[in-house]
């Protein structure tokens, strides 16, 4: 969702007189904010997932189904709703916020879950909770689907009906398919952001995703625009998409872990970097877009797009002049660099910097490691500012800092506590997962890598990989049926951070620490039958010495064993399946185009699964979890007690 503050929001040209004021106060906040709360200890596991979800409406006269713009009326409702809970003293289970599209809603659980083992066992129920809140608030032939939506773009793909005007000078976006009205009115944050990531850029954004090549598809593949920028945009063989809401206007899937200190914080977020790709593959779910087969499965590189404010300068296409920096990558993209002390010598992508702001991290005693991730951070402009906010007292307040840390949307993100919420600590978020279905699907994927954070903790393990070989990974999880065709780069022996620092050294031809091979998804998660156990097994060994109550024990397997068999193959990804659905269709004319009555079916067919009407083998296999709404009594004091007893031995 991002930072969400209330004010009269800058345009472009009014916020550039006070990028360098902000920045220069973000890190000063960040300093200000480091030191305050860097010996903070002892917070306790706690994490939260945030699904965000699709309302769609059917046409079933025309057979045609279209995004329903009504976000801002059921959060209106829902959160009047919370209100009334919270002044009658009942607790809220679930908590509800806006995100870019007025047709996107984002939930969360009311409250975080804690490190008793029996939370995994209420995960999916609050998320059936969710989707009941809202689908009771729904009208006839609404649906709410935890899906990115195929047929973004196309026309008349909104209710009520809208259009897009790029001609009109109000217009934020300038795009030939994605109307301004499709962004979330609620807020002036989403249009804004829009607005000015085209004013930073000097032009329209570029998104070109390569056309799945079928048979009867047109060869080259060409579209004809009669917009300059457009027809210098568009590739060939590629489906050309101009609008930031081609990307956040898809759904996903996100967790956050709180962690013990803010050692342990920068640790996970290293060791959960080279696991991040592996998600991408192993939840691709996003196959079509703008209403036609792409060659991807994931919507990870049509969002980097989607906010690429390069100008052409940092793009390295004409020589620097008014910009600072070449930049290789968009702000939305995968991590540059460790932050952990013993990690940086896999740091092996050179970082653009400011060596100014470098030097008032490092002056203002932030140790080099953290102070480059924030100095690279801080080559982004701040892109939204709001008039009444740019004067701040920065012992005080965050904002500048937040205001471009929560714009560098990376595939991890380290988390400094806010500073007017003392309950809250050091926090690592996992990004890249994309949204599941069915609630069973993305509760076992928020549980896999929960669970996979206690064995990396427990265990001392570590996953680090040259950081470069990370940036290729994501690149290959994206590709069509990655999970079954792709190999990933990553450690196929175990290791620990015990490693001796002496042998950490960058380049040395056969140091043990910088091997890597290349392995399937299923050898990642299931083992490679020879010296990689698997990390689904490493789980298991950590679970084997937990004391876990009946229910708890069988959802986790339930979970476990459908993250090994999406692995392996035996149960499709989304994007497999379907993409399966539009080839066997009979309307589909093996051209790459998946036509509305197409999309009509598949979207009924997934609305009818994701309401457990209708089960579907190939997608889900056969798993039922034993999931539940509370946490039974004996179960939490039993774990209470064991949690005590061990932090009495560690201490």
């Amino acid at each position: 969702m991002g930072l969400l503050t209330k004010g009269t929001p800058l345009s472009w040209a009014e916020t550039v007189p006070y990028v360098e004021y902000i920045k220069k106060h973000g890190i000063a906040q960040f300093i200000n904010l480091y030191h305050r709360l860097k010996t903070r200890e002892n917070d306790h596991l706690k994490w939260g997932d945030e699904i965000e979800y699709t309302i769609v409406k059917f046409d079933h006269n025309s057979k045609k189904v279209r995004v329903s713009l009504r976000a801002d009326d059921l959060l209106k409702r829902l959160q009047a709703q919370a209100e009334v809970n919270h002044m009658e003293g009942n607790e809220n289970r679930t908590q509800w916020v806006p995100e870019f599209a007025a047709y996107m809603i984002e939930g969360t659980p009311g409250a975080p879950y804690g490190g008793l083992l029996a939370c995994f066992n209420v995960v999916e129920s609050n998320m059936i909770l969710r989707r009941a809140e809202v689908t009771r608030m729904l009208k006839k032939d609404e649906s709410l689907l935890s899906i990115s939506f195929p047929a973004l773009g196309t026309p008349d793909f909104t209710d009520p009906p809208t259009k897009p005007n790029p001609d009109d000078p109000e217009t934020a976006g300038k795009s030939l398919f994605f109307p301004d009205d499709a962004i979330y009115q609620g807020h002036p944050r989403f249009r804004n952001l829009v607005r000015n990531i085209r004013g930073r850029r000097g032009e329209k954004v570029a998104i070109n995703v390569p056309i799945f090549k079928d048979e009867n598809t047109p060869n080259p593949f060409l579209e004809v625009f009669t917009d300059e920028d457009s027809k210098n945009a568009a590739k060939p063989d590629h489906i050309y998409m101009d609008h930031m809401g081609f990307g956040m206007g898809c759904c996903c899937l996100q967790m956050t872990f709180q962690a013990v200190n803010i050692d342990e914080a920068r640790w996970l977020y290293d060791q959960l970097t080279p696991i991040t790709p592996i998600l991408v593959a192993l939840s691709a779910a996003t196959p079509i877009f703008r209403g036609y087969l792409a060659d991807v499965d994931s919507r990870w590189d049509i969002i980097s797009a989607s906010v690429d404010d390069r100008t052409v300068e940092e793009r390295g296409l004409v020589p620097l002049k008014n910009n600072k920096f070449v930049i290789n990558k968009s702000r939305y993209d995968s991590t540059d660099c460790y932050i952990y002390d013993c990690s940086a010598p896999y740091n092996d992508i050179p970082l653009e910097h400011d060596p100014a702001v470098l030097q008032q991290l490092v002056d203002g005693g932030i140790d080099v490691h953290l102070a480059r991730h924030i100095s690279h951070m801080f080559i982004r402009d701040p892109l939204q500012v709001f008039a009444e906010r740019v004067e701040q007292d920065d012992e005080k307040s965050t904002e500048h800092f937040e205001t471009i840390q929560s714009s560098n949307w990376m595939n991890m993100r380290f988390k400094p506590p806010p500073p007017d919420h003392p309950q809250i600590g050091w926090r690592v978020e996992f990004r890249p997962t994309e949204v599941q279905l069915t609630d069973f699907e993305n509760a076992a994927y928020c549980c896999f890598v929960v669970l996979l954070t206690r064995v990396i903790v427990s265990y001392k393990l570590t996953f680090i990989i040259p950081i470069s070989r990370v940036t290729e990974n994501m690149k290959r999880a994206q590709k069509r049926d990655a999970v079954l065709t792709e190999k990933l780069h990553f450690r196929n022996k175990l290791a620990t951070c015990d490693t001796p620092p002496e042998a950490r050294q960058v380049g040395v031809a056969k140091d043990p620490l910088f091997e890597t091979v290349e392995m399937t998804v299923n050898e990642i998660v299931n083992g490679d039958g020879k010296e990689f156990p698997g990390l689904v097994p490493l789980i298991r060994q950590f679970l084997d010495g937990a004391d876990l109550d009946v229910d708890t024990r069988c959802t986790i397997t339930q979970y476990l064993t459908f993250i090994q068999r999406r692995a392996s193959g035996e149960i499709m990804t989304l994007a497999h399946w379907m993409r399966n659905f539009v080839v066997s269709h009979p309307k589909y004319g093996k051209d790459s185009k998946v036509g509305d009555e197409i999309i009509y079916e598949m979207i009924k067919h997934m609305d009818s699964i994701s309401r457990g009407e209708t089960h579907c083998e190939k997608l889900l296999g056969c798993f039922r979890s034993k999931t539940d709404s509370r946490i039974p009594s004996a179960v939490r004091r039993a774990e209470e007690t064991l949690l005590a007893t061990f932090a009495k031995r560690k201490h």
